[in-house]
């Protein structure tokens, strides 16, 4: 059994913003040279997300306006968290997006459904972020 870590290193210029990361877990796949197994990929803050969906902007804004009636950003004084710093809310959508995924890796490559992409969401930017990948197999 092989065992291979990478970290993706994320900075993102806004509060919010999704980055598409399914290219770079495949490079991470290639590299380890596991061709049948598991990826681990994880947000490694909590204010940030990893998932999987389809890669529609449509459905990229339904998840903005979505999250932001769940857990709207202002007033920063809703939030018993705020005070040292504003990002409660970012918290909560992280909560709501989940931490991290985990797919199997078939013949070298990720073993996706139909449009199925993966994506890191980041609820509190402008600062540095990473994202843990993490593959086991053979």
């Amino acid at each position: 059994m092989r065992s291979f870590r990478k970290e993706l290193h994320f900075h993102l210029p806004s509060r919010r913003g999704l980055v598409n990361i399914t290219g770079q877990v495949r490079d991470a796949i290639a590299e380890s040279g596991v061709k049948e197994g598991l990826v681990l990929v994880n947000a490694m803050n909590i204010t940030a997300s990893v998932f999987i969906n389809d890669d529609e902007s449509g459905l990229h804004h339904d998840y903005e306006r979505w999250l932001e009636k769940l857990a709207p950003e202002k007033p920063y004084a809703q939030y018993q968290h705020n005070g040292y710093e504003d990002n409660a809310d970012a918290h909560l959508k992280r909560t709501v997006m989940g931490r991290e995924t985990v797919v199997a890796i078939t013949n070298g490559d990720l073993d996706f459904g139909t449009w199925e992409q993966m994506f890191y969401f980041e609820f509190d930017g402008k600062r540095d972020k990473r994202v843990l990948i993490k593959i086991i197999g053979e």
